[in-house]
């Protein structure tokens, strides 16, 4: 099939962990809340990794639900264009880490002229609460609602390259806040890997790696009393590699 012309676009998976009430159903995520405090979850919800989305209100695709992003203007670079996009759907101000992480380029991805994406990972904190247009929501990743296009795929290669930089680098600086004890932390890394991880584990490898740092205070104790937890901040505000060949795996 020939084309008129090809558009370049920027397409932005931003993520943050969430609390999701139990009963949630696909493109119902409206009342999904940041997790200041995630201990535990209380009954009823449960925390997941989110991803921002916008309702498309014309065709083509009228109805479904798609990632922030438009067309690369001429007078700007790929990072600019994808700063500005998020900026034109949703405050990110507190938005703590953005990369490039991949070229969409099939010929046949959307209908019409072809349109080559340059796919984006951001991410925000669990403490942050952007303000959002009535359009846009947060769903969790692991039911996402009918999708636009590729942004599925999309979707699903930025959760994947995220999960892969959370064993080798310090990337989850970007979804948690600037300090933390070390249970909510590893809930943190459970949500956004997918499965479970041991906190005692978790804390020795981060802490031999110095990915992350006492402070020296500890956190107030929970409703159920028992010693208080040590709060942690992480080393750097920066992404850094920490070991390119570890791997967080599920556990068997």
């Amino acid at each position: 099939m020939a084309h008129r012309s090809t558009i370049h676009e920027t397409l932005t998976a931003v993520f943050q962990v969430r609390r999701f009430p139990d009963t949630i159903r696909a493109g119902e995520s409206a009342m999904a809340r940041p997790s200041a405090v995630l201990d535990r979850c209380p009954p009823g919800q449960r925390t997941e990794l989110a991803v921002l989305l916008w309702e498309r209100a014309l065709n083509p695709a009228k109805g479904t639900w798609s990632l922030p992003g438009g067309r690369l203007r001429d007078d700007e670079d790929l990072d600019t264009s994808a700063a500005r996009q998020l900026a034109e759907k949703v405050d990110v101000r507190e938005l703590t880490h953005l990369e490039q992480v991949w070229v969409f380029s099939d010929p046949d991805r959307v209908p019409g002229d072809r349109r080559i994406a340059s796919a984006y990972l951001g991410l925000v904190p669990l403490t942050a609460e952007p303000e959002l247009p009535p359009d846009t929501r947060w769903h969790p990743v692991s039911d996402l609602p009918p999708m636009s296009f590729d942004h599925g795929i999309v979707v699903r290669h930025a959760r994947n390259r995220l999960a892969a930089k959370l064993s080798y680098t310090n990337i989850a600086f970007g979804l948690a806040p600037a300090t933390f004890t070390m249970s909510t932390l590893r809930e943190i890394y459970c949500a956004a890997l997918g499965y479970d991880v041991d906190t005692t584990n978790l804390q020795r490898v981060l802490s031999r790696r110095k990915v992350i740092t006492p402070t020296g205070a500890t956190a107030s104790p929970g409703r159920a009393g028992g010693r208080p937890a040590a709060v942690y901040r992480f080393t750097d505000s920066g992404i850094r590699v920490t070991d390119e060949f570890a791997a967080l795996r599920p556990p068997s």
